[in-house]
C-alpha cells in the first residue's frame, strides 16, 4: 500500500509511484445538478475510458449534498468540488484535485478554477455589441466568484465609458429566501434606466432575473436584456424567454483534471497546479436578441450581417441593405457601435466558425463550406489573421477532443 502522509500547506505531499497498469479507484464528488458539474464529469469519463482505466466511485450529488465518509472507502485519489471534502481527503493523505471558482483560495491545492475575468469581459462585450448604454449586474453577495465576476464586469463597462448598476442582496436571511427576494429584485429592476443590459453571475441567477422581470411587468429583452454563465441547456432553453449564456470549457477542464489526478496518483507532488476553465463563446438566445441602437439604418445593417454569418459578404452588400451611402453608414456605425462595418463582419463570421469548431466534430473542409469559404486553406488563413490562432489550436484549447 502507498504510505499516506499528513498534508502540510508549506510542504505539499508527494506520492510513491504505482505501477502504470495497476487499476486505481477514484472518488468523484462533483454535483450533477448543474451543467458545470456535468461538463466536468463528461471530461473525466472520457479520460478514464482512454487512459485511466479507473474504478470510479461517483456520488450523484447536488451542491448541498451530505459529505461522503471517505474513511470507509478504499480509494487512491479524488476530484472534489466541496472544500470540506477536499480538505479532509488531503489531510488524510490522498491526492486530490479541488474544483473551485477562485484562484485566490487554497493556493497549495491542485485546483481547477474558472477564468472570471475572461467570462465577465465576454459578457460585457456581447452586451456592448448590441448598442446598450445602460448596464447592470446581479449576483450572490456571499460568493467570492460572484463578486469577482461583478468587479470584472463593472470595470470593463467603465472602461467603455458607461456605468454598471449592481444589485445588493437583502441582509436578512429570511428576505434572501427566493419567495421574498423576488419582490426586492423586481423593485430594483424597475428602478434601472431602460433599456438595460444585465449580466447575471450564472444561469440560475439569470433565470431568477427573468422571473423578477415578469413580476415587475418588464419585457425581456426589450426592457431588460439578460445573459448568464454556464450555458446550462435545462435552465436556459426552458426559460421564458430562453436565456443567452456563456459556454465554458468544462469538458476539456474535466479531462485535464483527470489527467492531473492520474499524475498525482503516480507520484507527482501536490504543488498548487492549476487547470483553468475558460469561456468559449456566447450562446445567444432570445434574452439578448435585440439591437439597442436608435439609428434604424445601423440596426438594419447589424441584422443583415448576423443573418449572413455563413456567407462571404462585403461592406458593399451591407450598405445595399440600408437606405444611406457607404460613408454615412460607416460614420453612423462607428458612432453607435465603436467599430467599423468590416470589423463587425469579421467578428460575426469568426464567431460562427468558433461555434462550429467547438460544438461539432465537423472537418475543417466542411466548416469552410458551411462558412462560405472556398477551401480549407482559405478559412485557415482568415481565422488565423483575425484571431491570431489556428483552427486546430482553437479547437484543441476549448474542447476535450
Amino acid at each position: 500500500m502507498t504510505e499516506r502522509k499528513v498534508f502540510n500547506q508549506d510542504q505539499p505531499p508527494s506520492y510513491a509511484g504505482r505501477g502504470l497498469r495497476e487499476a486505481l479507484t477514484v472518488l468523484i464528488f462533483v454535483e450533477t445538478s448543474r451543467e458545470f458539474g456535468r461538463g466536468l464529469l463528461h471530461g473525466i469519463a472520457r479520460y478514464s475510458r482512454l487512459h485511466g482505466h479507473w474504478r470510479i466511485y461517483q456520488r450523484p450529488v447536488a451542491l448541498d449534498s451530505s459529505l461522503p465518509d471517505w474513511r470507509d472507502m478504499k480509494i487512491d485519489g479524488a476530484i472534489a468540488r466541496d472544500v470540506r471534502v477536499a480538505q479532509g481527503l488531503v489531510h488524510a493523505g490522498f491526492p486530490v484535485v479541488f474544483v473551485q471558482h477562485s484562484r485566490d483560495l487554497y493556493e497549495h491545492f491542485p485546483c481547477l478554477v474558472t477564468d472570471g475575468q475572461s467570462i465577465s469581459n465576454m459578457c460585457a462585450e456581447h452586451l456592448l455589441e448590441r448598442g446598450f448604454k445602460n448596464f447592470a449586474f446581479c449576483g450572490y453577495d456571499d460568493f467570492i466568484w460572484s463578486r469577482n465576476r461583478c468587479r470584472f464586469f463593472t470595470e470593463y463597462i467603465s472602461k467603455a465609458g458607461h456605468q454598471a448598476f449592481v444589485y445588493s442582496q437583502p441582509r436578512s436571511a429570511s428576505k434572501r429566501l427566493w419567495k421574498n427576494e423576488q419582490y426586492v429584485l423586481a423593485e430594483w429592476l424597475k428602478g434601472l434606466p431602460k433599456p438595460v443590459a444585465l449580466m447575471a453571475c450564472n444561469d440560475d441567477r439569470a433565470l431568477q432575473v427573468v422571473e423578477a422581470c415578469k413580476l415587475a411587468g418588464l419585457a425581456v429583452p426589450e426592457d431588460v436584456a439578460v445573459i448568464g454563465v454556464d450555458n446550462d441547456p435545462i435552465v436556459c432553453e426552458l426559460a421564458d424567454p430562453p436565456i443567452s449564456s456563456i459556454a465554458l470549457t468544462t469538458e476539456a477542464a474535466g479531462y485535464a483534471a483527470a489527467e492531473l489526478l492520474d499524475r498525482l496518483m503516480h507520484g507527482e507532488p501536490m504543488a498548487g497546479q492549476r487547470i483553468m476553465v475558460y469561456p468559449t463563446r456566447v450562446v445567444a438566445r432570445v434574452s439578448t436578441d435585440i439591437t439597442a441602437v436608435t439609428d434604424p439604418e445601423v440596426a438594419a445593417a447589424v441584422c443583415y450581417i448576423r443573418e449572413h454569418a455563413d456567407r462571404p459578404i462585403q461592406v458593399a452588400d451591407v450598405v445595399r441593405a440600408t437606405a444611406v451611402s457607404r460613408r454615412v453608414l460607416e460614420n453612423r456605425f462607428r458612432t453607435a457601435l465603436r467599430r467599423s462595418i468590416h470589423q463587425e463582419i469579421q467578428r460575426v463570421r469568426v464567431n460562427h466558425i468558433m461555434q462550429l469548431l467547438v460544438d461539432t466534430d465537423l472537418s475543417v473542409k466542411e466548416i469552410a463550406r458551411r462558412s462560405g469559404f472556398d477551401s480549407p486553406g482559405h478559412i485557415a488563413r482568415y481565422f488565423r489573421r483575425v484571431t491570431g490562432v489556428s483552427l486546430r489550436e482553437y479547437r484543441h484549447r476549448y474542447t476535450a477532443r
